[in-house]
């Protein structure tokens, strides 16, 4: 009996062992989201707003040319990717039912080496996300309206 236990036993621990670093995968996936897009509470909505954020997020090596912050709860945001607070767009991507909260941030130097200048553009507009396993893992820069 016992010998018939061991290759199911070792089945069963290498199912354990795959599992969480493919949760671990959408959780950091996840979590470079927040950090790229998500300020919940910003302090100015202008273009020192955004010269400062994109440095202290780590976009300025090099220049990233453009990125938005949603402002506001993360709760909602984690909604769009189910049907509380999002709709379907496109193929795999998820459309805020709500308007967010946003500065978009435009680099306006010419080179893409810091310093990093940046123009700030705040609005109020739904967003579009792609998600995985319920989370938001990207942000969809070219869809706007105002």
């Amino acid at each position: 009996m016992v010998k018939g236990l061991g290759p199911l036993l070792l089945v069963f621990m290498l199912a354990l062992g795959l599992t969480p670093p493919a949760r671990a995968q959408d959780d950091s996936r996840y979590k470079r989201f927040l950090t790229q897009h998500y300020d919940a509470k910003p302090r100015g909505r202008n273009d020192r707003y955004c010269e400062s954020m994109m440095e202290r997020r780590g976009l300025t090596t090099p220049c990233k040319d453009t990125n938005t912050f949603i402002h506001g709860n993360k709760g909602s945001i984690k909604a769009i990717c189910g049907n509380k607070n999002g709709n379907p767009y496109g193929e795999a991507l998820r459309l805020s039912k709500s308007p967010f909260q946003v500065t978009t941030c435009r680099h306006v130097g010419g080179s893409p080496r810091p310093p990093c200048r940046y123009r700030a553009t705040p609005g109020f507009r739904h967003i579009v996300v792609a998600c995985e396993h319920g989370l938001p893992v990207h942000f969809d820069e070219s869809f706007f309206r105002p």
